[in-house]
């Protein structure tokens, strides 16, 4: 155990060692005292009031406040949204102001801006109506002068033939027409105004069957979409009259208007109050412009003034909330004049934690300082790893899966190196991963700039793996290396191949004619191993064997891991009836194997391992043959096809037995208890027959844990062999991108380039682009990321990880979100 208050632990495998604490704060300081623990943010409260709700609790009202506050400040964010001002990025700034004054400010900035928003309404709407009435105006003032102008000529063609034709009886004629009463004509009106486009048609059918045919629709179009004063959006509109008689025409003509949305508009008969009218209108639009942009010019000097402070006076509102919530989890004293907290904290954080209530004591002049004190419990605590913006992302991975249970041993540590690794073995094309890599540098450049703006999904979940990217960049370079593949291409880049041709003749055979001629390939895969020539019978076999061993060392790291996790909990019956008989087992076959690969790869010889593994089973006292890579060989085979038989009921049967026991020994004795004094024969009673009625409702059930060891037995050697035979997926993912890549190389790229024609090398030079980002940096990363997650979650961490642990979630002002609950 470290000494309370010394440094964080340096053993990355375990979680922070945690305590439960209980902390006593005076009410006078209770406030201050969170704000002080809030900037440290190392502990975890419990909710001491969880049988209340939350409007039984006693900073309910305070709670209620801010949020009214925070709802001010997301309609100041809206209107600052609308205007396109953006809040101030710079640095944060202490808040200048307290929550009263705050409530105070932000209430004045609401009603202010509620009221200038309201008269721009006002005068926009009007605004509106008068363009609308403008159009009205000049549009209806065409129909009539038109009308008038055809009227006229008319009258004098009439008047012309009427005077060529007289006669006796025209004097009669005009004198009865003169004579006719004049109430007995026949009056019509209009109705003007503006009809939306869309809808010009339906609305003249409507008029039409509604009054019987008995008006007159004249209609043009307005030029301009012109802004509706009711919605405020651009709407294409005609310009309509439409003329009728009656009151009756002219009460369904009225209604017809209100279903269509026509904005009506008066227009004048007489020419003179026309050409007035129109000035009047042309005067009024000029000085609302005028009105509405100063209106608009003093509304945006109050949001630029609010977007200078808005970022610090909503991190004082959450701030605030975050406060009264986290008070709202203690528990008020007897006395109510102390609140009791009680949480979690890492044991090297204890020292700190004092200082916070010390320095809180002084700035609020409270009399009496805060307890601390720590408690001790049987409860869980939660798991606390330290990270860094580097390896953060890398424990999110294994935290996705389950997070690490108290103390359990962390994979994360190894999924630093391995995870990124498997990628690469999969991914392997140093051309593939120099352009991975320049794209991820681009993101960690200029993380500060992007760190501090809202990104997409996609690309928010890119930036915030970058590290793990850019180290599956680096291990693809490094695995391309080996693989000697550049976009598929072959490099001599450490010098030149090992083998030539024996004669001109061997230029076209596929696997003979080769002999070496220099010395060996200094790094990774010589180059004449490429191409149809021995590609097939080396290089995939390599990769193959390659995955193999990859995954059994892979897997007894899990097993090991599942030892430690033992040892340090204390677990001897998993040590010695679990550690040892899987570890046996695994190794027994498919150690075994990884060995006879070793050794066929450093002699040099043909035998088959598929007849060795085989022929294990079927026939392990044959004699081997050919296949025979060393001597003894068939008898360490023997023995260890017996370990591997003797491992599986070495894992089923002692562990149940021996957890009987153990049960048994625990409860031994406790029937049974010496009495000291009468006084006390009532007390002990109690406590013995709760022990016994505890002990029955434990009891224990040898059939049932003999099944479920039976099932874990199972599970772990099928496992054995399913999960080594699923690591064969990095060399067929590595098979898929190489032919996938060899394939764009060669059949877009080389084709294009044969047939000497520019407009077709540019075309294939596009085509070939497209198909590597698309296809070989997009999708098959993101394959051969789904699969290097896969071999981590279900091969690598089953061995030994329990992911049923709870994270550390404590109170701090550092992960206050910016959304509101």
């Amino acid at each position: 155990m470290r000494g309370e208050g010394c440094c964080p632990t340096m053993d990355l495998m375990r979680s922070e060692e945690m305590q439960l604490v209980q902390i006593i704060i005076p009410i006078e300081s209770s406030h201050l005292t969170l704000s002080y623990l809030g900037d440290l943010g190392l502990l975890q409260f419990k909710d001491l009031n969880a049988d209340k709700s939350p409007f039984q609790r006693t900073y309910a009202t305070q709670i209620k406040r801010c949020g009214e506050m925070a709802r001010k400040l997301r309609y100041l964010k809206e209107q600052m949204v609308k205007a396109g001002i953006a809040p101030s990025s710079l640095p944060q700034a202490p808040p200048k102001l307290d929550l009263d004054d705050l409530e105070i400010t932000l209430g004045e900035m609401e009603a202010e801006l509620i009221e200038v928003n309201a008269n721009s309404e006002k005068l926009q709407r009007t605004y509106n109506e008068l363009l609308e009435y403008n159009h009205v105006l000049q549009k209806a003032g065409e129909f009539f002068h038109t009308a008038q102008r055809s009227a006229v000529a008319q009258q004098r063609e009439s008047e012309g033939q009427q005077s060529a034709e007289s006669s006796l009886e025209s004097p009669l004629l005009h004198e009865q027409e003169m004579s006719t009463d004049p109430s007995k004509q026949v009056k019509v009106g209009f109705i003007s105004g503006l009809v939306p486009k869309e809808k010009a048609m339906a609305f003249e059918r409507i008029l039409f069957r509604a009054t019987r045919g008995n008006m007159f629709l004249r209609q043009e179009p307005v030029d301009t979409a012109v802004t509706d004063p009711v919605s405020g959006e651009k709407v294409t509109k005609n310009v309509f009259v439409v003329f009728f008689s009656g009151e009756r025409a002219k009460t369904k003509i009225l209604k017809i208007c209100e279903a269509f949305g026509a904005n009506r508009y008066p227009f004048p008969e007489e020419f003179g109050k026309q050409l007035q009218a129109l000035e009047e209108v042309s005067g009024r639009t000029k000085e609302l412009k005028t009105t509405i942009d100063l209106g608009l010019l003093h509304r945006d000097s109050i949001l630029k003034n609010i977007a200078s402070q808005y970022e610090q006076w909503s991190y004082l509102v959450r701030k605030e909330k975050s406060i009264y919530h986290t008070l709202n989890m203690l528990s008020l004293d007897v006395t109510k004049k102390c609140l009791v907290a009680e949480g979690w904290s890492p044991v090297f954080a204890a020292n700190k934690i004092k200082d916070a209530l010390h320095r809180a004591t002084l700035d609020s002049n409270s009399q009496v300082g805060s307890i601390f004190q720590v408690l001790q419990t049987k409860e869980a605590p939660p798991t606390y790893f330290q990270t860094n913006k580097f390896t953060t992302a890398f424990q999110e991975i294994v935290d996705a899966y389950g997070v690490a249970k108290y103390r359990e041993a962390n994979p994360g540590v190894f999924t630093v190196v391995t995870f990124p690794f498997l990628f690469a073995v999969m991914f392997g094309d140093w051309g593939h991963g120099i352009c991975l890599f320049l794209c991820t540098l681009i993101l960690i450049i200029r993380e500060k700039k992007l760190s501090s703006q809202k990104l997409g999904d996609i690309m928010e979940m890119m930036f915030g793996g970058r590290y793990v990217i850019i180290m599956m960049s680096i291990f693809s370079i490094y695995t391309g290396l080996i693989y000697n593949e550049f976009f598929s291409v072959p490099f001599e880049l450490f010098g030149k191949s090992a083998y030539d041709c024996r004669d001109p003749s061997c230029s076209d055979a596929t696997t003979a004619g080769l002999i070496k001629v220099r010395r060996t390939y200094p790094f990774g895969v010589d180059p004449e191993w490429h191409g149809s020539r021995s590609e097939l019978p080396f290089l995939n076999s390599l990769k193959m064997k390659m995955s193999i061993l990859l995954g059994v060392a892979q897997m007894n790291l899990g097993i090991i891991l599942s030892y430690f996790n033992a040892k340090f909990f204390r677990n001897s019956i998993n040590v010695w009836y679990q550690f040892v008989p899987q570890l046996i087992f695994l190794n027994s076959l498919f150690g075994y194997l990884s060995v006879l690969i070793i050794v066929k790869w450093c002699t040099g010889s043909t035998a088959d391992l598929y007849h060795v593994m085989i022929y294990m089973f079927l026939s392990p006292t044959d004699d081997l043959g050919e296949n025979q890579l060393f001597p003894g060989q068939k008898t360490l085979q023997l023995v260890l096809l017996l370990l591997a038989l003797v491992s599986v009921p070495w894992m089923l049967i002692p562990k149940p037995l021996l957890l009987k026991k153990q049960h048994e020994q625990r409860h031994q004795g406790h029937q049974y208890t010496a009495l000291e004094s009468t006084d006390e024969s009532v007390e002990i009673e109690q406590v013995s027959h709760e022990n016994n009625s505890h002990g029955h409702g434990e009891e224990f059930e040898f059939s049932e844990v003999f099944v479920h060891q039976l099932i874990h037995t199972i599970e772990f050697v099928l496992g054995a062999v399913s999960n080594t035979a699923s690591y064969l997926r990095l060399w067929a993912l590595s098979l898929a991108h190489s032919e996938l890549s060899a394939v764009f190389y060669e059949k877009v790229l080389l084709l294009a380039w044969g047939f000497n024609n520019v407009v077709i090398l540019i075309v294939g030079i596009i085509v070939f682009i497209f198909a590597t980002i698309g296809v070989l940096l997009v999708m098959e990363t993101l394959s051969a990321f789904l699969h290097a997650l896969r071999l981590h979650w279900v091969e690598f961490q089953n061995k030994f990880y329990e992911g049923d642990g709870y994270k550390f979630a404590p109170f701090s002002f550092a992960l206050i979100s910016e959304e509101e609950e």
